[in-house]
């Protein structure tokens, strides 16, 4: 494991909630007897705080989603389907061992759905996640074939980012001839991951899913309170934008 790779997810961890508001109340703890330390204090709670808002989560989110292409219309001359793998639940007991979290059978689910539909061959990409005993596509494919009816053709498990999904399912699909797919994956995601995906050389036609933005109904007073739920939402879209800013320093890094 690269020490870039290490420092990415360790930098990550710490920006994302609930650590962002965490680290400065625990700065604010340490240094307590300087002037500035209620303030920080008072900083690191409101953000715990506004993250956690539904109002908020879906605010953030929904800047994401609406990026994503919107709802898939027509495959527009696609020749493959690609779906991307998001971890693993380790040692589920009831199914004797790894299997799929929810957030890649939400997108295995829709990729079974749009392959049934347009019949067209599938690659799962996903690589071993740590401590696992399998990789996420081994995971899905199973899942895709026994449960959903469906035959994956390609099976990509080596990656551990969206960056090495791309790099290395387009390793595959070229040899094939395959140049444009259907790239599925959550809403949120699907701005970055369209990114990359096109910048390793694929055409991409977005199939995104799970969208979690704002309804168009009126807000409720649940909106104004406090969930972990949101809390969650947050994370997920803080994370997107801190990867997309990170190939925006990337590419103007690289030349140099």
């Amino acid at each position: 494991m690269s020490s870039i790779f290490v420092f990415k997810n360790l930098l990550g961890t710490l920006l994302l909630p609930p650590a962002n508001g965490l680290l400065l109340l625990l700065v604010a703890a340490l240094f307590r007897r300087r002037r500035w330390a209620f303030g920080l204090a008072l900083s690191g709670g409101a953000l715990l705080f506004l993250q956690s808002l539904p109002i908020v989560a879906n605010t953030l989110v929904a800047t994401l989603e609406a990026r994503s292409g919107g709802v898939f219309v027509s495959a527009q001359g696609a020749q493959a389907i690609v779906v991307l793998g998001s971890g693993l639940r380790r040692d589920a007991p009831e199914y004797g061992g790894d299997t799929v979290n929810e957030r890649s059978l939400v997108r295995l689910r829709y990729g079974a759905t749009l392959a049934r539909r347009l019949q067209l061959p599938v690659l799962i990409t996903g690589g071993v996640p740590p401590l696992a005993s399998r990789s996420e596509a081994d995971a899905m494919a199973a899942i895709a074939e026994k449960e959903f009816g469906v035959a994956v053709r390609w099976k990509e498990s080596k990656s551990r980012d969206t960056a090495d999904n791309a790099s290395m399912s387009a390793q595959i699909l070229k040899p094939a001839g395959i140049r444009r797919v259907v790239l599925v994956t959550q809403a949120f995601h699907m701005p970055r991951a369209r990114q990359l995906f096109e910048a390793a050389g694929l055409e991409v036609i977005p199939a995104p899913t799970d969208f979690k933005g704002p309804n168009e109904g009126p807000l409720e007073a649940f909106d104004f309170l406090p969930q972990a739920r949101a809390l969650q939402t947050s994370c997920y879209a803080l994370h997107e934008w801190l990867g997309l800013a990170w190939i925006a320093l990337a590419a103007t890094v690289k030349p140099a």
